[in-house]
């Protein structure tokens, strides 16, 4: 196995939150418009969030949401890469969190169903988990 193979999970990643920003603006666009809200009505912060269905809040609420673990996700992916330890349990363990990250923004930017997505939420984080130890057994060992 080649050590950019780790880059094909880190980069669904990059390109699942593209997407979820482009979806959140869709449907935000779509709510100011068809409420014809005033974009200087939303000036002050929050505002927009206090005044939104769930509909358009929640691709922003999991836009949030992929700035927190994923990050932790990134940055292990990068150790790995310099640290010439990429392997496939590497490598399916980072899949295995594009997966359940991606169900995730599709459960909470449509129906969210909540136990649902924190299922799912709970999986994609346990991947990390298992890398994140994993990486750290090596490293000191």
């Amino acid at each position: 196995m080649t050590q950019d193979a780790i880059f094909s999970p880190f980069f669904a990643t990059v390109f699942l939150t593209l997407v979820v920003w482009v979806y959140m603006y869709i449907r935000r666009i779509s709510f100011i418009t068809s409420q014809k809200i005033s974009p200087q009505d939303l000036a002050a912060t929050d505002t927009l969030a206090k005044i939104s269905p769930p509909n358009v809040s929640n691709p922003s609420d999991n836009l949030k949401n992929l700035f927190e673990i994923p990050i932790l996700f990134y940055a292990l992916v990068l150790y790995l890469f310099i640290t010439k330890q990429v392997d496939t349990v590497y490598v399916n363990a980072a899949w295995f969190f594009v997966v359940f990250r991606t169900l995730h923004s599709a459960v909470h930017c449509t129906f969210n169903l909540i136990m649902l997505r924190f299922y799912l939420y709970l999986l994609a984080t346990l991947a990390v988990w298992f890398i994140a130890i994993r990486a750290a057994l090596v490293h000191f060992s």
